[in-house]
């Protein structure tokens, strides 16, 4: 990433149960955000894990450019408090 985004962006996967645990929670904090499916877009992992300096997924890139990967529940919504999106 090499500009700020005013967008969320999670790299995850169906199989991975802490990226569903993620999504739900975005989903149900009714935060805007976009997913990118490693297993629909191979490629994408290569990108998380530049990102990351990581294999683990998710792997959630925020607005100021931080990240969180494999974040806890308390972890994403303490980031989100933190940049004022919920």
């Amino acid at each position: 990433m090499t500009s700020p985004s005013s967008t969320i962006t999670m790299f995850g996967a169906d199989w991975c149960g802490d990226c569903r645990r993620t999504k739900k929670q975005l989903d149900e904090l009714g935060v805007a955000y976009q997913y990118v499916d490693l297993l629909l877009d191979p490629n994408a992992a290569d990108v998380a894990r530049e990102i990351s300096g990581r294999m683990n997924i998710p792997v959630v890139v925020y607005p100021d450019a931080t990240h969180h990967v494999e974040p806890s529940n308390a972890d994403v919504e303490s980031k989100l408090r933190e940049l004022a999106i919920i």
